[in-house]
């Protein structure tokens, strides 16, 4: 079983993706959609906001208005969109989000503790949260009937309402329910690199035990969101994560091939 991730950065070509995706067996696909969804928002005079957690990691902060365009997007257009595609290639795509059959859920975060001009402060009103558990049954009964799960955020809380959460960590969730031996995390980037501006400066391989290191050293904005959901992946059993680029053709083997940072 071959789990994928494919981001929604500016310049991944889906049309290689799926090209590449389609001749493999077995697999499921989770897909993002944030250059479309800031574009929307921009459009629609609500500019995206990100913030940065005291920890250091970014995301977006996720009211109700920007909740509605982030299902507009993942769970419609990006979602519709990648399911078409694998239907004209002869694979019976299901396209889902999270929020369906209860596939991804979780608990909402009560506040956002964020770091803004140099102060710590309490954000209140965010509807994000984290994946405590897949509906595993869900997958399996659509991938025995000869159907391929096309998966996006957002998730759903205990309560039963929609909780924007990270693509790249549902990816590893349902790589490790699954049991998944790979798993491929694809962006508009080569890999982890130790100098962002310096597509030279790939890091090739680490181990796991080298995955906080890595993720402090040299992973800047997302990156640092793959690195957690690559090692959350291996602690919970899978063997490989590849870090890849979907910018070119056929990203997925070329990912299987060791092309960007292999971690395992």
């Amino acid at each position: 079983m071959l789990v994928v991730k494919v981001g929604g950065s500016k310049g991944i070509d889906y049309d290689a993706f799926v090209d590449d995706l389609a001749s493999y067996k077995d697999f499921v696909l989770i897909h993002g959609g944030s250059h479309e969804l800031n574009e929307l928002s921009t459009r629609l005079g609500r500019p995206p906001r990100f913030v940065t957690s005291i920890s250091g990691q970014t995301s977006r902060y996720t009211d109700l208005e920007t909740l509605e365009l982030f299902n507009m997007i993942y769970a419609g257009k990006m979602n519709k969109m990648l399911v078409e595609k694998f239907q004209q290639k002869g694979i019976n795509a299901v396209g889902l989000s999270g929020l369906d059959g209860r596939l991804a859920e979780g608990r909402q975060k009560e506040a956002l503790k964020i770091v803004e001009d140099g102060k710590k402060k309490i954000l209140r009103g965010d509807h994000s949260g984290t994946i405590e558990r897949i509906n595993v049954q869900l997958l399996h009964l659509l991938l025995e009937n000869g159907y391929t799960p096309v998966l996006t955020p957002p998730a759903i809380s205990f309560e039963g309402t929609a909780i924007n959460i990270d693509g790249d960590r549902f990816a590893a969730q349902v790589a490790v329910a699954l049991g998944a031996e790979t798993l491929i995390i694809l962006s508009n980037v080569p890999g982890l690199l130790r100098d962002i501006e310096d597509p030279a400066s790939l890091v090739q391989k680490i181990s796991r035990d080298e995955v906080e290191l890595s993720m402090n050293q040299f992973a800047k904005g997302r990156m640092k969101k793959k690195l957690m959901g690559a090692g959350e992946a291996l602690a919970g059993g899978v063997r490989r994560v590849v870090l890849g680029s979907a910018t070119g053709p056929s990203p997925v083997t070329r990912a299987l091939q060791g092309e960007g940072t292999v971690i395992e």
